[in-house]
C-alpha cells in the first residue's frame, strides 16, 4: 500500500502548499516510540535536562523568523500573534528549566526511624521518579504553546519523560521544523535525537497511545477525540494515565449591578474575548448570563456595535469552518433565539463574528435548548439573558466542568457587598480558574496557573500550564530501610544536592 503523504494547506485558499511527511505506519510509530525509550537514562541528569530546556529556547528563537513565516501560512494566525506565542513557548521552556534547577517537584520527604510512634515509623524516603514515554498530542489553535515544543512536551522532558508528539494536521510543516530544533538542541547536550519522536496520521495517533512503552499522554482537542484517545487508555492491558483537555464553554455571570455600572466596558471587553483568535480560544466565553431591562439592553447594545466591527477572519482549516457555520446556523434556528450580530459564513473561506441572544429560562430545563450548551468553535457567544437570580442559577446548575468561569460585578459587589461571595461559590465547582471581572482568554505561565477543570474540560484534576504542569509525568516511590549507599542521591541525609525536602516533620529549604 502507497503510504499517504501528508500536506501543508493554506487555510486561506483551501489549496496544498507542500508535501511535508508520510503518514506514519504502526512499524514507524513502534519505532518512534523505542527511540524515545531509548532515549530516557539521558535525562536522568538534571543539569542536562535543564540546559537542554534552555537550549531549546534559545534555538527556537533563532529560528523566529523561519518558524513563524511557516506557521502564518499554515494557520493564518498572523505574524504578531504567532510571534508572541512563540515567545511563551520559550518562556514556558526556561519556566521549566527553572523548576527542573530547584528540584521542589522531586517532593523529598524523609523520616528516620522512630520506634515511640504508634505504629513505630521505619527509615523511610520518598520521593517522585519520571514515568517513561509520553505520547504528546498537539492542538490545532496554537501551534507552538500546545503543540510539539508546547506545555505538555516542556513539562515531560523536565520530568524527564522522552516524548513522542502526533503532529496535528493543521501544521505539519511546523511540527517538522520545531521538531528538528529540538532534536538539535537535545544532540548539543549529548541526548539522543530520539528524546522527541514526531509522527502523522490519525492511525498513528490511534497506534501511540496503544503503545506499552508509552506510558502516559498529553492531549489539547476535542471532546469526542480526545474521549476516544482516553477510552483507548483506560482499555489498555496496562492503563496509563491520560490528560486530556477535551471542551469548555466558559459560562460568564454579569451582575444586574455590573451591567448597570459599565455597560460599555464589559460589552466591548466581552466582544475582544469571544473573538479574540477567530474565536478559536479554548477559553473563548461560550455562555453570558446577563440579565433581562434596561441595564443589560445597555450591554447589548455595546456588545452589538463591538462585534458588528470586527472583521471576518480565517479559522485553521475549511472543516471547523464548515462545522462553525452549521453549528452557528442550527442554533439559530431554535425558536426565540435571536441574532443582534449574525455569525456564520464570510466569504468562501472566512467567518463572520456575531452572538445569539435567548431567555434564560429556555436553558433551565432539558430540551433542544441544549444545543446552545455545547460549545461552538469560532466567534460566537450565546447570550442568556435571566430575569432573576434563581433563574440564572438554574442554568449554571445544568453545566458540564469548564477550564474557566467568570463573574462581573459592580464595585460594591466586589467589595463584600451584595452576592459576590455567594456567586464564586456557585461557580467554583464548574472550573479550574474563576475570574472576577477580567476575561479568560489570555492563561498566564505562572506558578499558580491552573489551566484545567472538572471534565470534559479535561479528563484528569492536573493542569497543563504553570510549573504544576511537571506532576503530571512524575509517580512517588519510598525506599523503606535502603542502606544509605543504595539510595538514590535526592535521599540521602547530606543533600548534597541542595534539594527542597521535609526532613523528619520539617520543611528545609
Amino acid at each position: 500500500m502507497a503510504a499517504t503523504p501528508v500536506w501543508s494547506v493554506d487555510p486561506r485558499t483551501g489549496k496544498q502548499r507542500e508535501q511535508v511527511a508520510v503518514e506514519a505506519t504502526a512499524q514507524e510509530v513502534d519505532a518512534a516510540v523505542r527511540a524515545a525509550h531509548a532515549a530516557r537514562p539521558a535525562l536522568v541528569d538534571r543539569t542536562v535536562r535543564a540546559a537542554f530546556l534552555r537550549s531549546a529556547a534559545d534555538e527556537l528563537e533563532a529560528a523566529k523568523e523561519q518558524l513563524v513565516e511557516t506557521a502564518d501560512a499554515e494557520t493564518a494566525l498572523g505574524p504578531v500573534r504567532l510571534t508572541g506565542e512563540l515567545a511563551r513557548t520559550c518562556f514556558q521552556l526556561r519556566a521549566f528549566a527553572d523548576i527542573v534547577d530547584e528540584g521542589a517537584y522531586l517532593d523529598v520527604v524523609i523520616n528516620h526511624p522512630d520506634d515511640t510512634a504508634t505504629p513505630p515509623i521505619p527509615d523511610l524516603r520518598r520521593y517522585k521518579v519520571p514515568l517513561g514515554v509520553v505520547a504528546v498530542y498537539s492542538a490545532s489553535n496554537f501551534p507552538f504553546a500546545f503543540s510539539v515544543a508546547g506545555g505538555d512536551t516542556a513539562s515531560a522532558l523536565g520530568a524527564g519523560c522522552p516524548v513522542v508528539v502526533k503532529a496535528h494536521p493543521d501544521h505539519p510543516g511546523l511540527s517538522e521544523q520545531v521538531a528538528a530544533v529540538l532534536r538539535r538542541a537535545a544532540s548539543s547536550h549529548g541526548i539522543p535525537e530520539g528524546v522527541v519522536g514526531l509522527v502523522h496520521g490519525f492511525e498513528a495517533g490511534v497506534e501511540l497511545v496503544k503503545h506499552p512503552l508509552v506510558a502516559a499522554a498529553g492531549f489539547t482537542g476535542s471532546i469526542r477525540g480526545g474521549r476516544a484517545l482516553f477510552d483507548a487508555a483506560a482499555a489498555r492491558p496496562v492503563p496509563i494515565p491520560f490528560h486530556g483537555e477535551l471542551g469548555s464553554l466558559n459560562p460568564v455571570v454579569i451582575t444586574e449591578a455590573a451591567a448597570a455600572e459599565r455597560p460599555e466596558a464589559i460589552g466591548t471587553g466581552l466582544a475582544g474575548s469571544m473573538t479574540l483568535g477567530v474565536g478559536q480560544f479554548c477559553v473563548k466565553p461560550g455562555l453570558v448570563l446577563a440579565p433581562a431591562g434596561a441595564a443589560g439592553d445597555q450591554l447589548l447594545k455595546s456588545l452589538t456595535d463591538a462585534v458588528g466591527d470586527t472583521a471576518a477572519g480565517v479559522l485553521l482549516d475549511h472543516r471547523m469552518r464548515d462545522n462553525f457555520v452549521a453549528g452557528v446556523a442550527e442554533r439559530a434556528e431554535l425558536p426565540e433565539v435571536e441574532t443582534p450580530v449574525t455569525p456564520g459564513a464570510g466569504d468562501e473561506h472566512t467567518v463572520s463574528a456575531g452572538f445569539l441572544t435567548v431567555a434564560a429560562d429556555k436553558l433551565t430545563t432539558e430540551g433542544a435548548y441544549d444545543l446552545l450548551l455545547e460549545e461552538c468553535f469560532g466567534p460566537v457567544t450565546v447570550v442568556a439573558r435571566y430575569t432573576d437570580e434563581a433563574e440564572a442559577n438554574a442554568v449554571l446548575s445544568r453545566l458540564p466542568g469548564n477550564l474557566t468561569a467568570t463573574v462581573h460585578l459592580s464595585a460594591e459587589e466586589a467589595a463584600g457587598e451584595g452576592r459576590g461571595a455567594e456567586i464564586l461559590a456557585e461557580l467554583t465547582p464548574l472550573a479550574g480558574r474563576v475570574l472576577v471581572n477580567a476575561w479568560p482568554t489570555g492563561v498566564a505561565v505562572a506558578a499558580a496557573q491552573h489551566h484545567g477543570g472538572p471534565y470534559p474540560a479535561t479528563t484528569s484534576t492536573s493542569t497543563s500550564v504553570g510549573g504544576t504542569a511537571i506532576e503530571r509525568w512524575l509517580r512517588p516511590v519510598a525506599y523503606q530501610n535502603a542502606p544509605a549507599a543504595l539510595l538514590p542521591v535526592e535521599l540521602r541525609d547530606e543533600n548534597e544536592l541542595g534539594l527542597p525536602r521535609r526532613f523528619n516533620g520539617h520543611l528545609e529549604r
